[in-house]
């Protein structure tokens, strides 16, 4: 099926056997459908899209020499490094022109892609939006006839997605005829949704999935304290039970060729970082994740490619595809949340063909180690959470206008709004909605655009200020305001730190963790962190803004689940023994870890303590605590404590702190379990919807994201410094309105 001069490539790339998606795939795209192809990482899911679009290059004999025909969309720089470095070779040995595109391209590679454009161009979202604008670039963009976007799943969970979806809309229009969409995506649930999300509300499509059958190893590990670790504990001015965990991870990297040590947030692997640097480790260990500089991740890189490391402890910014060798072993320190995330890091390892993925999770605490237990079956039994996409977000749809504005200077609204409507997170906006969306841009000073009166038309403002608003809000990743930390001594930039940091701890002398060694500030000056190395090894650690992963309904309910299972079976008469074998049976776990898991849950039993499960919510009174036991994950405790953080100022007049996890809401302060009950008893839907949107503007997510949205529309100047903004009165003048 494939083109000869391609087939003679792949047998000399030692690509046979195809694999399963390559097989499945390679003649649907030969067939011009649009396609979305899942599958777990490793499995060569590159090739399944590249080769079947150059051999009919190939086969057709199609003349690119004044054009771009294949468009290759990745979330991250340092994945379009690697991805170029894959395809060229396939490119330069069919003679295909390949360049890469992005923030880092030299001014002249630029103009050389200008003058002779590739026939394959990799870049970024951001930067396919630029291409969009160019005159001359956007010329060379009429030929494409390929679209592939890789690591689907990451962008689609957010704006970036949006942005990106409206782009592939502009870019049909655009075109020459029909372009073929295909999609590349890590194991998900639900993948025709996203499926739908990138081919817009109109085109069909076709999904391959992929199970994960390539054999995957995932242990779990809840340490015991040893006399040890009672001594490492004082050495590293820590708890015995996070020494514990630091043996564990050493025992680990004595055992490995390379190790990735994946963390939730960026400050847990700053603070393990900078641990195992203190313990002296004959391992050499770094660190890798997106706030660090350029330089400190490439490093990291290529330290674990030419195994000059032994480990990185790493966030996300490891997760996808980035090319770092051979691993053979992935920790993930703490429950990962979710089974697609899971399956993914542990994937990293064993990342070829026919070899095994093994990994650990190395569980906190009992209710940690039982959310790991829940989060492995589900991974192991491919029930993976779906990609939600933001629904229509305005910040977004104003970028592209101005986009669409740059392109074109007149526009009909019914025009504009059949585009937008092509791409899935806008299919059902109203005209109203857009017309808003319009009005907005057209009250902007300078104005950015210009309604005719006794028309359907809308026209551009000045090019001029179209072009600084459109370049001013480009990246549709949140905006926190970010402080550069520079090494005054090697004349680095180290890393970035956030705004909240740099105004509460930005003093000089104030020691920090950062790419696991420790600094001390010597000044805040101009916008950056001045810092230089300090001698003492131990630090505060930063905290930078929104890092939560949050656990979903389903999976907190299983866990409810799990402990109802433990309670059913002891009071059938169940002994410990018994109920920990069939734990161990159902959950594939070693019966001490299993043992660990129950033994809290049947304790509890035996003292005839009520427990909250799946289909029962516990109400406690510790102290001058009051627990609230709801297996309802992040999102629906996060909703319930807003309700009783609501029911509490209303009984007792006063505002008490309230803070919640996955499993239970807990209040501070005296007031009775049985008043709190009472009162979310009598709540009607009217009620509890008022008591979640009552002052929400008092939330600090809601301000945080506001912020985002008020940078990326304009009204807030993108270097403002958030403490000089009249917070409450900017929010409470842009009521009513699309912000």
């Amino acid at each position: 099926m494939l083109a000869e001069p391609v087939a003679r490539l792949v047998l000399e790339r030692g690509l046979t056997p195809l694999t399963e998606p390559q097989v499945k795939a390679i003649p649907e795209i030969i067939n011009g459908n649009n396609i979305l192809i899942v599958a777990p990482t490793g499995i060569g899911k590159t090739e399944a899209a590249l080769l079947p679009i150059l051999s009919m290059v190939v086969k057709e004999g199609i003349n690119f020499r004044k054009g771009v025909f294949l468009l290759y969309i990745t979330p991250l720089r340092a994945l379009n490094r690697d991805l170029v470095e894959r395809i060229s070779w396939w490119a330069s040995r069919l003679d295909f022109k390949l360049s890469v595109r992005h923030g880092d391209t030299s001014s002249s590679e630029r103009r050389m892609q200008s003058l002779s454009p590739p026939h394959i161009l990799v870049t970024t979202p951001e930067t396919f939006q630029i291409l969009l604008i160019g005159s001359r670039l956007r010329s060379h963009l009429k030929t494409v006839k390929w679209v592939v976007v890789d690591e689907l799943h990451e962008l689609a969970s957010d704006k970036r997605g949006s942005q990106l979806s409206l782009g592939l809309e502009r870019l049909k229009k655009l075109v020459e005829g029909k372009i073929q969409i295909i999609g590349l995506s890590a194991t998900i649930g639900e993948p025709e949704q996203l499926a739908r999300f990138l081919v817009g509300s109109e085109e069909s499509f076709k999904v391959i999935v992929t199970p994960v059958s390539k054999d995957i190893e995932i242990s779990l590990v809840l340490p015991e304290i040893v006399n040890d670790d009672y001594l490492l504990a004082e050495k590293l001015l820590t708890t015995p039970e996070v020494s514990a965990r630091l043996r564990v991870i050493r025992e680990a990297l004595s055992r490995s060729n390379a190790l990735l040590l994946f963390t939730n947030t960026r400050a847990t692997a700053e603070a393990l970082s900078n641990r195992l640097l203190v313990m002296n480790l004959p391992t050499p260990v770094s660190i890798h994740h997106g706030s660090l500089g350029v330089e400190a991740r490439v490093r990291a890189e290529e330290g674990l490619k030419e195994g000059e490391l032994r480990g990185v402890v790493c966030t996300s910014s490891l997760e996808l595809g980035i090319d770092v060798g051979s691993i053979d072993f992935v920790i993930q320190y703490g429950s990962p949340r979710q089974a697609s995330r899971l399956i993914q890091r542990i994937g990293r390892s064993g990342h070829r063909i026919g070899l095994t993925s093994r990994g650990m999770i190395l569980c906190m605490d009992e209710d940690d180690a039982i959310e790991s237990t829940i989060i492995r079956r589900r991974a192991l039994n491919s029930i993976y959470e779906p990609v939600s996409p933001p629904d229509a977000p305005y910040d977004v749809l104003a970028h592209q206008i101005v986009g669409m504005l740059l392109e074109k200077s007149r526009w009909s609204v019914e025009e504009m709004l059949k585009l937008i409507r092509g791409s899935t997170p806008y299919s059902r906006i109203s005209r109203k909605e857009l017309e808003r969306v319009l009005e907005f841009l057209s009250n902007q000073y300078p104005r950015l655009l210009f309604s005719e009166k006794y028309s359907d038309m809308i026209r551009s403002g000045r090019r001029r200020e179209l072009i600084r608003f459109f370049f001013e809000h480009i990246s549709s990743i949140p905006e926190v305001k970010q402080y550069p930390v520079f090494n005054e001594d090697e004349n680095i930039i180290v890393g970035n730190l956030d705004e909240e940091f740099v105004a509460e701890k930005g003093l000089p002398g104030t020691r920090f963790v950062m790419g696991g060694l420790v600094w001390s500030i010597v000044q805040v000056f101009n916008g950056k962190v001045i810092v230089k190395k300090a001698d003492d090894s131990l630090g505060a650690v930063p905290f930078w803004t929104g890092e939560e992963i949050p656990v979903t309904y389903e999976t907190a309910m299983e866990v409810g689940g799990f402990r109802r299972m433990v309670e059913e079976e002891y009071r059938r008469g169940g002994r410990l023994e018994e109920i920990v074998e069939k734990v161990s049976e159902k959950y594939g776990v070693e019966k001490d870890f299993a043992l660990k898991i129950v033994k809290p849950i049947f304790e509890c039993l035996e003292k005839d303590i009520p427990i909250g499960t799946d289909k029962r919510i516990v109400f406690e009174k510790w102290g001058d605590y009051t627990i609230i036991h709801a297996c309802l994950g992040d999102l629906g405790n996060r909703a319930l404590s807003k309700i009783v953080g609501s029911i509490v100022l209303s009984e007792v007049g006063l505002t008490v702190p309230v803070s919640r996890d996955p499993y239970r809401v807990m209040v501070e302060r005296g007031i009775s379990p049985s008043v709190i009950l009472n009162r979310i008893k009598s709540l009607d839907k009217g009620e509890i919807m008022r008591m979640l949107l009552e002052n929400i503007e008092n939330v600090g997510l809601f301000k945080r994201r506001f912020l985002h949205v008020a940078r990326r529309m304009g009204i807030i100047e993108k270097d403002a410094d958030l403490t000089s903004i009249k917070l409450e009165s900017l929010i409470r003048s842009s009521k009513g309105t699309v912000i």
